[in-house]
């Protein structure tokens, strides 16, 4: 055979065998075509690379194959028509997560797909012109749906215009369908289950309409009408009976006894539904006794003991939703008037934190590459020596602009007067020198609506003071910042903590909690979580009628398992009270003065590369 003169023969040779074994089909027929990729049974049809084989090209065959092998791999066409919806949005939102699914396997199996799909979704992205829409309502649902399954699945960011496409819906579907997104990493393996799981989230966005009949349903109902043809078939006369089992028990004994079995069964069912006839006056069988309600979750991951006595009185509130904007406005007039003395000294360590940020944020270069950009630097050696190939570079990744950072600042009571403004304006300053950096920030507040309990202690007393009742006042989780709110829109929501009357009662461990739930929910690759408070755990309602270390105990257990599953990088900032004896990663500071500097080492110092510089600056604890 004569051979190709087509320099990119090789590389299509080479992509459609390796095609073959990602999708495990050595009979798989793969063919290059300017027509749309796609599959067909065994016939995979991929994107033409021409003789000049330019990246471009290159990447999206590369990702159209991978994506295509593994829809081969992980799909049944069977079971995913079974669940299919009918309506067009319904199925639309369907098979966009259904091709997330498949991709999301292939990336946790063969972490060198995630790559190639990822380039072919950017190109994608960009040619449709996603990166350029600033509307939700021009952003296609099933795609962002995809592409959010597809980033909680794989951990991984989504290119630039498929990013924003999935941003402008994120909050719609979280909202929307947050608790059922929470089983994704259950059913992925499971079309079948997976396939129930789109349906709900379906149902969730409000196109349950278009779902159709449940098959699972229709299933059993099939099963039933069966089972009724089958106790509708009319017996035999007793003569005829009795000669064919015993000519049937002489023949084969077994099948005589498996026969028996059938009828003592089928008598049964008669039984029973002669006795649902007869109404209320006959007992339920034992078997069929109503089952008992589910024990009910518990309360806190960290400790199924842990137990609180009422949670409808407690709150997770916006800053917004506790002041009209007017007063809001005001507050942070008077924030911004007490601290202006201290803005110049923490304007300095933002831009010294800002200055070690960017200074990773430099562009960093990797040469004498086969492909990428063309090296312009070294262009004058190929004219003194045509002869020598063209050098390219690429840029490096940087390692922290995925990240997001969560202050959890308490708002206790003591931290009244200077500790609670220091605390409030360094929050400011630092989140809008992390969004200068592309670091998202999310700032929380915890308290209780309350002094001395508040009314999940009035309905303790109503009840009659049982024994041992568990957390008794009423929590208020405040946001004063989403990390997807730029600071300029939420600057004013700080000035609440100046508000007289919002300081109260500190139980520190639920709150850090829900800090690390909300974190950890985020899609960023890094997370981080600050907590800045001035003592133990303190909530005179609960304390007085639980053990004295009931708080403080619950604390350590959702430290432990926070620093155990090491999903968030935790530190803490003691004002005036040493918390190194419940954080791994913790300083102390004996002045709220000191708090900007600390907190800005502290940042700082996680952006190191140097580990043990980080190790250093933070002031590590050796556990145990």
């Amino acid at each position: 055979m004569a051979q190709s003169d087509n320099p990119a023969d090789p590389f299509k040779k080479a992509l459609a065998e390796a095609t073959k074994v990602l999708a495990d089909n050595p009979d798989l027929s793969v063919s290059y075509s300017v027509d749309p990729a796609g599959l067909s049974g065994d016939t995979m049809r991929l994107p033409q690379v021409s003789r000049r084989m330019t990246r471009d090209e290159v990447l999206q065959a590369r990702g159209a194959a991978d994506a295509l092998a593994l829809r081969h791999k992980f799909h049944d066409a069977k079971m995913h028509s079974r669940y299919a919806p009918p309506g067009e949005m319904a199925r639309d939102l369907y098979e966009a997560m259904e091709t997330a699914r498949c991709e999301a396997m292939g990336a946790r199996q063969m972490p060198g797909t995630a790559g190639n799909i990822d380039a072919r979704i950017g190109a994608e992205a960009l040619r449709k012109g996603y990166d350029q829409i600033t509307d939700s309502a021009d952003a296609p649902l099933p795609v962002a749906a995809g592409y959010l399954i597809r980033h909680l699945a794989t951990g991984r960011p989504m290119p630039e215009g498929a990013r924003n496409v999935m941003e402008l819906w994120q909050g719609f579907i979280e909202e929307q369908a947050g608790g059922t997104l929470e089983d994704l990493q259950a059913k992925l393996a499971d079309q079948g289950a997976f396939a129930r799981f789109a349906r709900q989230i379906i149902d969730d966005l409000g196109y349950g309409d278009q779902l159709g009949d449940d098959p699972d349903s229709m299933d059993d109902d099939q099963d039933d009408d069966a089972q009724d043809d089958a106790e509708e078939i009319e017996e035999p006369d007793s003569s005829g009976e009795d000669d064919s089992d015993e000519s049937e028990s002489e023949a084969d004994p077994e099948q005589a006894q498996e026969d028996q079995q059938d009828e003592q069964q089928a008598q049964v069912s008669m039984d029973d539904l002669a006795d649902q006839d007869m109404g209320d006056e006959t007992e339920m069988p034992e078997g069929e006794a109503p089952t008992e309600p589910p024990q009910a979750q518990p309360v806190s991951d960290a400790d199924p003991d842990y137990t609180v006595y009422r949670t409808d009185f407690d709150e997770e509130v916006r800053a917004e939703d506790l002041a009209e904007p007017i007063e809001l406005e005001r507050l942070r007039a008077y924030l911004d008037q007490q601290l202006d003395p201290l803005k110049g000294a923490v304007g300095r360590l933002a831009n010294k934190l800002q200055r070690r940020l960017q200074a990773q944020q430099n562009r960093s270069w990797e040469f004498d590459r086969e492909e990428g950009i063309l090296d312009a630097g070294r262009l004058a050696r190929v004219v003194a020596s045509p002869t020598t190939p063209l050098s390219f570079k690429i840029e490096k990744d940087t390692e922290f602009r995925d990240t997001v950072v969560t202050l959890l600042l308490d708002n206790s009571g003591s931290m009244r007067g200077r500790p609670i403004s220091i605390a409030a304006i360094c929050a400011d300053v630092l989140a809008r020198t992390l969004e200068r950096c592309s670091v998202k920030v999310e700032i929380l507040g915890f308290t209780t609506r309350a002094w001395k309990g508040g009314l999940s202690r009035e309905a303790w007393l109503n009840d009659g003071r049982p024994q041992l009742p568990g957390r008794l006042n009423d929590l208020r989780h405040i946001i004063y910042k989403s990390a997807d709110a730029p600071m300029r829109r939420t600057r004013d929501n700080l000035g609440l903590m100046m508000k007289e009357g919002l300081l109260k009662e500190n139980i520190d461990g639920e709150a850090l909690e829900w800090a690390h739930r909300r974190t950890v929910a985020r899609r960023e690759q890094r997370k981080i979580l600050m907590v800045i408070s001035d003592g133990a755990p303190v909530d005179d309602s609960t304390l007085s009628v639980n053990p004295a270390n009931f708080l403080e105990k619950h604390l350590r257990d959702v430290i432990a398992m926070v620093e155990r599953r090491r999903q968030v990088e935790l530190l803490a900032i003691g004002i005036g009270h040493d918390v190194t004896r419940y954080y791994q990663r913790a300083v102390t500071i004996t002045d709220a003065d000191q708090l900007a500097g600390a907190m800005t080492e502290q940042l700082a110092a996680l952006f190191d590369s140097d580990p043990r510089a980080r190790a250093r600056v933070m002031g590590l604890r050796k556990a145990g």
